[in-house]
């Protein structure tokens, strides 16, 4: 324990058991009573938890560094303990560096650049609902597969080994640290990720393709071309975003849609309503929960003594459940408009790939209400992702429904 004063010490680890099954009432616990405190856990850092000191941090690069330091040890940055993974550009760049790869991933995620995505997404949505249609008995959360089968077919990947992907990136995040799963994942698929990407970079120098990896090998960067490595890096960063964010949103919203069927009805009866009630479902089961940031000097923040090195956790999540920019915040209002939620995060490193995000959640979504409109979920067998300190949401979700018909083209036939 440092000599100087930390403000308030908590009891608190977005890690533990305990916070997973009831994130929700943790944040609010911190938020109420020490919105800016420390912890001594995962070797110390301060919990961010109300939305004026997520806001003033979020936009405040020179003081919480978003780039790879030795406080806390090697490996990705944004998340606390710190994951073995390549670098992240351009999340873990800071000004003003950040900006040029930040142009050229804007160019790629941009609204116009994704639109040709829409029917792709539409396709694996329904792909994905053929697999269950008939049964009137299933796993809903195959569902949740729709985000990693478009991003790897954006990146112009191999569709059909998208689950090796959910294992390496979101795998990585959603297990508990040192869990088998975990290791597994580190260990095994993670270096096949490598591989396999690496290996399409160079194939894609070779011969260009009408996919997202074409576009970073031609991008240009200060002058020059992007290297194999900085490709990757961007490539990881996507697959790492593409593969759980969205999956966690849409896991959590269907779950809730289930315990409230006028809601759900609502829905089904007025289609309308979708895209604000969407920006509902994004504030309240905020898809990332909670993102790293370095402190790079001695100062004073909202009233607590921090030093450099410092690191801190900044709650998307709770933010956007705080009552003073919120009425009634853990209320879900699909009608509740502006709201001006934090689920994409803020400042510069604001996650750039939320054009592509809300169309994927608005059709996931409308895709089960149309098909499936009667859903009852089996509470007593839901299974909740074990560590939901990054990313909150379910491994499985079983339901029973009315069966349908197939309406897709059998890409996934043979799979359960």
């Amino acid at each position: 324990m440092p000599d100087q004063p930390r403000c308030p010490v908590i009891d608190f680890d977005h890690h533990s058991a305990a916070h997973a099954a009831d994130h929700v009432g943790a944040y609010r616990r911190v938020r109420e009573t020490t919105p800016v405190a420390w912890t001594e856990a995962h070797g110390g850092y301060w919990v961010l938890s109300d939305y004026e000191s997520v806001f003033k941090a979020s936009r405040d690069d020179d003081l919480f560094s978003s780039a790879r330091h030795e406080s806390g040890g090697e490996g990705l940055a944004i998340v606390i303990p710190k994951a073995a993974t390549a670098l992240h550009i351009p999340i873990e760049i800071d000004p003003p560096l950040f900006r040029a790869y930040r142009k050229i991933l804007n160019a790629i995620t941009a609204p116009a650049a994704v639109q040709h995505l829409n029917p792709v997404i539409d396709m694996y949505v329904t792909e994905f609902i053929d697999q269950i249609i008939e049964e009137g008995e299933a796993d809903l959360a195959v569902v949740a597969n729709v985000p990693a089968a478009v991003t790897v077919h954006w990146l112009g990947l191999d569709v059909s080994e998208y689950r090796r992907y959910v294992e390496a990136m979101h795998t990585l995040i959603v297990a508990p640290p040192g869990s088998p799963e975990q290791l597994h994942a580190l260990n095994v698929e993670v270096p096949w990720v490598k591989e396999t990407v690496h290996r399409h970079i160079r194939h894609r120098r070779e011969h260009p393709g009408d996919d997202v990896t074409t576009a970073l090998i031609q991008a240009d960067f200060e002058g020059r071309p992007l290297t194999d490595d900085e490709i990757y890096s961007m490539i990881e960063l996507l697959i790492s975003g593409g593969v759980g964010t969205t999956a966690s949103l849409v896991t959590q919203t269907l779950v809730w849609l289930g315990d409230h069927p006028d809601v759900r009805q609502r829905l089904v009866d007025d289609p309308s309503l979708m895209d604000i009630a969407v920006e509902e479902f994004l504030r309240v089961f905020s898809p990332t929960q909670a993102l790293a940031r370095t402190v790079m000097k001695d100062t004073e923040f909202q009233g607590c003594p921090m030093r450099a090195g410092d690191r801190a956790l900044l709650s998307w999540a709770s933010a956007n459940r705080d009552p003073k920019q919120f009425e009634n915040p853990d209320e879900v209002d699909i009608t509740r408009w502006p709201n001006r939620h934090m689920a994409f995060g803020l400042g510069v490193h604001r996650c750039a790939g939320s054009h592509i995000a809300r169309p994927m959640a608005k059709a996931m979504i409308s895709g089960v209400l149309d098909r499936m409109p009667d859903f009852e979920i089996v509470k007593e067998a839901l299974v909740p992702y074990p560590d939901q300190g990054v990313n909150a949401g379910y491994y499985a979700i079983p339901v029973r429904f009315t069966p349908g018909e197939r309406r897709g083209q059998g890409l996934f036939s043979g799979e359960r």
